[in-house]
């Protein structure tokens, strides 16, 4: 759901900013004893503040303000890392995750943040559409651009927060990303690609973890790269498919316009849900 956002807006430097922006927020939450999606938690909220105020009140550009933040941010986490001889396994899995430690209780966290993101979701659908298209645009028509851009930030750390513990800081963006890649080649609406990427962000996981239980490999990289894989697939049929329908009704597109070019899936999906 998530994931689809990301990709239409062009959010994915800000969510793996988020992502690595985590680590001291877990590394003090470890060391203090206290449960690490809490730090994480914590950490995402000063990465975005952090964000939001430089790129306001300073002369920079946001991705330049995400850059500095996100690699402060990662420094200060790796320092607080090696200020603690005990501390290498952890970092393994704050880096990596460990998906098959994941027990009730994270399911039911996963559970909680995927029935909010859901709620909001649906509930500000139309406001994250009008602002994908312009921000004035959504201005104008009383849609409240930047409360809605805020609440997509929030959607974002809430995915990556609630994600981290099964395929880590390190490969969480590759699960936002990948599922929704793959379904933005086969569809034209933005809710249909949420659901097909759901789907093949699940059949990702079911095929990581097989391949890590035949082939002895980490689970959440194997979890990562079959969702890589299932976009570069993707892509590959749909380009194929593409060909042979162009050459089959090469007539028809006789009359269409010198140096025009097809509109990319976002650009569709955003023009079907206007």
């Amino acid at each position: 759901v998530v994931g689809t956002w990301v990709v239409i807006r062009g959010m994915a430097f800000l969510g793996e900013a988020m992502a690595h922006g985590m680590l001291p927020g877990v590394a003090l939450a470890t060391l203090a004893g206290v449960p690490v999606i809490l730090g994480a938690a914590c950490s995402a909220v000063v990465m975005s503040l952090g964000v939001s105020f430089l790129a306001r009140r300073g002369r920079l550009s946001h991705d330049t303000s995400i850059g500095l933040f996100f690699v402060g941010m990662l420094a200060a986490g790796v320092i607080i890392i090696s200020h603690s001889r005990s501390f290498a396994t952890d970092a393994t899995a704050i880096l990596f995750g460990d998906v098959l430690a994941i027990g009730p209780s994270e399911v039911q966290l996963l559970a909680g943040a995927l029935i909010l993101t859901v709620l909001i979701a649906a509930g500000f659908h139309r406001s994250f559409v009008a602002l994908a298209f312009d921000r004035r645009v959504a201005h104008v028509m009383g849609l409240r651009p930047r409360p809605a851009h805020v609440l997509l930030v929030g959607l974002v750390t809430l995915a990556v927060v609630a994600s981290y513990q099964a395929v880590g800081a390190l490969l969480v963006i590759g699960l936002l990303l990948a599922p929704a890649v793959a379904a933005a080649a086969w569809t034209t609406r933005i809710p249909t690609t949420m659901g097909l990427a759901a789907l093949i962000g699940a059949f990702s996981v079911f095929l990581g973890l097989l391949a890590s239980w035949h082939h002895g490999t980490a689970a959440g990289a194997s979890i990562a790269l079959a969702a890589i894989a299932c976009a570069a697939m993707s892509s590959i049929v749909r380009g194929m498919t593409r060909r042979t329908t162009s050459s089959d009704s090469s007539p028809q597109n006789v009359d269409r316009p010198a140096g025009s070019e097809p509109e990319r899936p976002s650009q569709k999906a955003l023009r079907a849900n206007a």
